[in-house]
């Protein structure tokens, strides 16, 4: 019987508290490989990346993944399901996901970039700003804006909805947030990167991209490819909790995205876009 990983592994550790010691349980982020292969209505079968994450929403994350580095555009999928190929050895068929298209696969030679990636930087996607362009629009100005003190409340709300990290102290989580707070979907992984693909997958199957009315929180820094992906599903406010790189910078500000770094308390730094910030 094929047993189906779940996000948290419980172990056996020894703790040592100054001379003294106990033998007890702890649980841990789960962390396997997860290989995404894309099937086109021809037959074509293509392994377009195989990355390591915390099971669970692995739909979503293929989902997020294809969208957010543009492979699969919107209504492009026709199903997903783990996969039954004979290659796949039984104790494998969890850690493997069939997207089925209702197109082509996209060019192969544009997959050889993808093949792996890791949970801790992901993919980059593209090598630079510039090849963005050919993808991505610049987000529009309008109306949206979100008040400081909305801001300030963020990281607390993220923290009180993370639900596996309370259990293993190890994960990180991607959290969408209406303009006045309230959140709308959490997503948690060993990746960063993973956890915003699982949000963004989420409400791509869900048919709610854009998400140009939402905030996006995130825990830890705000790296180019969280900054990119966000991009590509419309998301106008990207807030982190810890600091963002030069280059998710200088996308943020290319590109018209409002991004904050540092939201601790009730302090951050807004880096583009302060206007959004109202």
């Amino acid at each position: 019987m094929t047993v189906r990983p779940g996000p948290t592994t419980r172990v056996r550790v020894r703790e040592l508290s100054g001379s003294a010691s106990r033998d007890r349980r702890d649980d841990l982020a789960t962390e396997e490989p997860l290989e995404i292969r894309l099937i086109s209505l021809d037959g074509t079968r293509r392994t377009v990346a195989i990355t390591m994450r915390t099971p669970g929403h692995d739909f979503e994350l293929a989902a997020g993944f294809l969208h957010g580095e543009g492979l699969v555009p919107p209504g492009g999928i026709i199903a997903i399901g783990y996969c039954t190929d004979g290659d796949v050895a039984p104790e494998a068929r969890y850690n493997t996901v069939t997207v089925r298209l209702n197109g082509p696969v996209p060019d192969l030679p544009a997959l050889d970039r993808h093949f792996l990636t890791s949970s801790a930087c992901g993919v980059c996607g593209s090598a630079s700003l510039d090849a963005l362009h050919d993808r991505c629009r610049p987000l529009p100005t309008g109306s949206f804006t979100v008040t400081p003190e909305t801001l300030y409340g963020l990281p607390d709300r993220l923290r009180a909805a993370q639900g596996v990290f309370g259990k293993t102290g190890g994960l990180h989580a991607a959290g969408l947030f209406t303009s006045g707070g309230e959140l709308v979907a959490l997503r948690e992984d060993v990746g960063r990167h993973n956890a915003v693909d699982k949000l963004v997958g989420w409400a791509s199957l869900a048919g709610l991209l854009p998400l140009d009315r939402h905030v996006l929180m995130v825990s830890g820094r705000a790296s180019y490819e969280i900054t990119q992906k966000a991009l590509a599903a419309g998301v106008p406010v990207v807030c982190a909790v810890s600091a963002p790189s030069s280059l998710a910078v200088d996308l943020a500000r290319e590109f018209g995205m409002t991004l904050v770094g540092f939201l601790r308390g009730e302090r951050c730094n807004v880096y583009s876009v302060p206007g959004r910030v109202s």
